[in-house]
């Protein structure tokens, strides 16, 4: 991706959630240096991820204790964040418009 919208995001998630820095930052890191040109690109990286429409995939972090919900466009390689939380927060959002 070329540019990741916001890990500042990511920041104030983990200094919250100590336990999701290393995962967060791994993340990250991975989206970053990834060519994802379309979804299947993203679950050749990422298997479990669920790929939904408008462009969102929801990544499991951590062993799926947490959900984050990305907006991805594939063609100007961006990738904004829109969700990052606990599975069960997830549950009560609707993450094909978030």
């Amino acid at each position: 991706m070329e540019r990741i919208f916001a890990k500042s995001t990511l920041r104030k998630f983990w200094l919250k959630h100590a336990e999701t820095e290393q995962y967060l930052k791994t993340w990250y890191d991975t989206a970053m240096n990834a060519e994802w040109k379309s979804p299947s690109d993203i679950k050749r990286t990422y298997s479990n991820a669920s790929i939904l429409k408008n462009g969102r995939v929801v990544f499991n972090i951590k062993g799926n204790d947490y959900r984050l919900v990305a907006k991805i466009n594939y063609e100007k390689q961006w990738l904004f964040i829109r969700f990052i939380g606990t599975h069960s927060e997830y549950d009560k959002i609707d993450a094909n418009h978030i």
